[in-house]
């Protein structure tokens, strides 16, 4: 079992930064792939970065260039740096961890879900 714990969201002015954090506890997760996906009420949940147990990284193209995400095994924690922030990015912004192969891009293929943070984006 991997427990996943988001932190860092706020609310911020569009432009801004902010870097959220995804802290895991219960076992390594050297050997996942991590993803940050988000959610807006009404809608499906999207994807947003993931990275692979090798670093290989992939991003939404709708946060190409703006955000960038990033792992520390020896924390055991999965970072997304947010820069230039839209009002459009404002979501709940949720961390998951899912098994080495998987397609990162569907949520489905995660087995471990934090609880989610905010990040609000003001114009």
């Amino acid at each position: 079992q991997v427990q996943l714990v988001e932190s860092g969201g706020g609310l911020v002015q569009a432009g801004a930064s902010l870097r959220l954090s995804c802290a895991a506890s219960g076992r390594t997760i050297t050997s996942s792939t991590m993803g940050w996906f988000r959610q807006v009420p009404g809608k499906e949940r999207e994807f947003v970065a993931a990275i692979r147990s090798g670093g290989s990284r992939y991003h939404a193209d709708s946060v190409k260039g703006r955000f960038t995400i990033s792992r520390d095994n020896a924390k055991n924690t999965v970072y997304l740096q947010m820069n230039s922030l839209k009002p459009e990015d404002t979501a709940v912004y949720y961390c998951a961890a899912g098994s080495i192969y998987i397609t990162y891009y569907l949520s489905t293929q995660y087995d471990y879900w934090g609880q989610g943070t905010q990040v609000t984006a003001s114009s």
